[in-house]
């Protein structure tokens, strides 16, 4: 009888300390984790502007066409669009005049969180725990794609080991499952960084090709240029272009990659919640869960899957200033410009409106004159077309050809695009001329350029290099014999018809065919030349 009672009492004990541990479990967390809009600001906007939504959500404030691509995720979605907006308008002909459609402010389709809540804190050594001065939670990853062949291992523990960090994830019992990484200590602190100016003999490109491309050097930022009365980063407003590098173990990646974000600094110089607009193939279903979309900068970097710094190294230039209006002109515009992309009114192409082009076609349309080089050669896309569809017994492959040897280099490359947009930067310093009131007020408003520096993450992924600047480094960069090449296989994305809009406008012909139509006729008009000649030579004879 002793023992019963003995028995249901310790078992009643036992329920009640599993009971206090699990209240005291919550409340570690609670002290730890916070939601995603716990802190004020996501890029230029408030988070107060946006709610927090699922892509499979049935009556979401956002078209069918971008939440269908984000059925699984999680998304915040602007507010405004429910009295205000009208995310059906239908396209214009000419991409150009899409981003000029309206003046009027323009909120994204939708912010790609990822996740639904934050935390800060110290990672321990084994990065299993994740502690503030007080309280602390057990952490673990987001599962790796299956698709994606490189992960988080040992040396990425190694890295983050004791490193205050940020995290997005989501909360389940007691532990927090991680799906972002990004390093508090990547905040910048005006009266920390050096004031370096590019020397006489320095130029961009050596910034970024030091130790080639810098994949595996420590993060580190310098001040290019900063007007005498700027004192301090909080709360400045920026227009941030971020190029990221060639990847180690794909021979298609060698370009890089371009985005531009928006945002401003925090109050200790954060800056990981910037929005980043960025440009990806539709199409195509990312081996690392990639999708096009806004987000978060530390999602955009830091993602354990699709996050950039987990496969190259990345180099960004900051334009702080005094006002957002340019900011806030971009952005609207670049957000006109997604939602056509959600649409399929106009689709990714690698050579004319890919990363590069899209984004420097949008700041061009609000009056932006970033400099236009031409292509790379007109006359050696002309005779490389025949030639490589005879070598390679691929149409495809000389259609590509030209199409990459004709591109406006600005909009092919990224490495090309970033400089041409840092050079007209510093120009404007010294020389402060102005074609538009875009100009105007850039000029008027730019209080200093910083060049930042972004290691890649180590993982069980080779590191990567620094992007190519030329169609003809990309040549001597990669494998002669093609099928030599490191790839990737893509899977297709097949967007649902009835979700296409069947009055948005046509494609426009690619350019390689329109230089494939001259040579058949030229090809014709040579043959009945010669049949021509060969037959009057008959005569004769």
């Amino acid at each position: 009888m002793y023992k019963k009672h003995f028995l249901r009492l310790t078992i009643k004990t036992l329920g009640l300390y599993t009971l206090i541990l699990a209240i005291t479990n919550t409340a570690q967390a609670d002290a730890i984790v916070r939601s995603w809009n716990a802190d004020s600001g996501l890029g230029l906007y408030e988070t107060k502007e946006f709610k927090l939504n699922h892509g499979s959500c049935a009556h979401c404030a956002s078209t069918p066409q971008a939440l269908w691509y984000f059925n699984q995720e999680t998304i915040a979605v602007p507010l405004i669009w429910l009295n205000n907006f009208n995310p059906l308008l239908r396209a214009q002909d000419d991409i150009k005049e899409w981003y000029k459609t309206s003046k009027t402010p323009t909120m994204p389709p939708l912010v790609w969180l990822g996740s639904p809540q934050k935390a800060n804190g110290i990672l321990s050594a084994d990065g299993r725990t994740l502690t503030t001065a007080d309280d602390a939670i057990k952490l673990t990853l987001t599962p790796k794609i299956e698709s994606n062949r490189s992960y988080y291992n040992s040396s990425s523990t190694q890295y983050f080991a004791g490193r205050n960090v940020s995290l997005r994830g989501k909360i389940k019992q007691d532990t927090f499952l991680v799906k972002s990484i990004w390093p508090s200590d990547y905040n910048l602190d005006l009266a920390k960084l050096p004031y370096q100016p590019l020397n006489a003999n320095e130029t961009l490109s050596d910034l970024i090709r030091s130790s080639n491309g810098g994949a595996n050097v420590s993060f580190s930022a310098r001040i290019l240029y900063k007007k005498p009365n700027l004192t301090s980063l909080s709360g400045k407003p920026v227009l941030s272009f971020v190029l990221n590098g060639a990847q180690g173990d794909n021979d298609e990646a060698h370009g890089g990659h371009f985005a531009v974000a928006t945002g401003r600094f925090g109050p200790h110089g954060e800056w990981n919640d910037w929005l980043v607009n960025n440009f990806y193939d539709l199409g195509t279903v990312s081996e690392k869960g990639i999708i096009a979309a806004t987000l978060p900068m530390e999602s955009y970097q830091g993602d354990l899957n699709s996050g950039q710094s987990w496969y190259r190294p990345s180099y960004m230039l900051i334009a702080v200033l005094k006002n957002e209006r340019n900011a806030s002109e971009f952005q609207s515009a670049i957000n006109r410009v997604m939602h056509h992309f959600y649409r399929q009114d106009f689709l990714l192409q690698q050579a004319n409106a890919n990363c590069a082009g899209i984004s420097l076609e949008t700041l061009r349309s609000i009056d932006w004159h970033i400099p236009i080089l031409g292509a790379t050669s007109q006359s050696k896309a002309i005779l490389a077309l025949p030639y490589k569809i005879i070598s390679d017994m691929s149409l495809e492959s000389g259609l590509k050809t030209y199409d990459y040897l004709s591109a406006e280099q600005t909009n092919l490359l990224p490495f090309v695009a970033f400089k041409a947009i840092g050079n007209d930067l510093l120009n404007r310093i010294t020389h402060n001329k102005t074609k538009s009131q875009f100009e105007a007020n850039l000029a008027d408003d730019l209080e200093a350029i910083i060049y930042v520096h972004l290691p890649q993450y180590p993982t069980s992924r080779a590191m990567g290099l620094a992007p190519v600047a030329s169609v003809e480094e990309y040549i001597a960069r990669t494998p002669a014999d093609i099928s030599q090449w490191k790839r990737i296989p893509l899977g297709p994305r097949i967007f649902p018809e009835t979700l296409k809009d069947k009055n948005a406008p046509s494609e426009p012909l690619r350019p390689a065919y329109n230089a494939l139509m001259a040579w058949i006729v030229f090809i014709v008009i040579a043959l009945f030349g010669l049949f021509k000649l060969i037959r009057a030579s008959l005569k004769h004879s």
